[in-house]
């Protein structure tokens, strides 16, 4: 004979909940979850396209700014050719 009487673990949510409860909530989380997921994919896609558009954008701003400056550029050396070309004249005419 046993001192203490042998005594079952405390679980008191073992025979609470059926089986089929615990599944159907098992598949209302996972439908939640899924749900979840497309809604943050499809946030993280439309920040993807903002950023690849803003990307463009910068992109051809820099390009157009780039050109600009070239053409400056080419004026200015035009420019200087020109002076050079008169000042020369000018020597050989005195």
């Amino acid at each position: 004979k046993q001192w203490h009487t042998p005594r079952a673990a405390f679980r008191p949510t073992r025979s609470l909940t059926s089986y089929t409860k615990r599944l159907s909530t098992q598949k209302a989380t996972a439908a939640t979850k899924s749900k979840e997921r497309e809604m943050k994919a499809e946030k993280e896609e439309e920040r993807q396209k903002r950023i690849t558009n803003i990307r463009e954008r910068r992109e051809k701003k820099a390009e157009k700014e780039r050109f600009e400056n070239m053409a400056e550029k080419m004026h200015a050396k035009r420019v200087e050719r020109v002076r050079r070309r008169e000042k020369r004249n000018k020597l050989l005419k005195s």
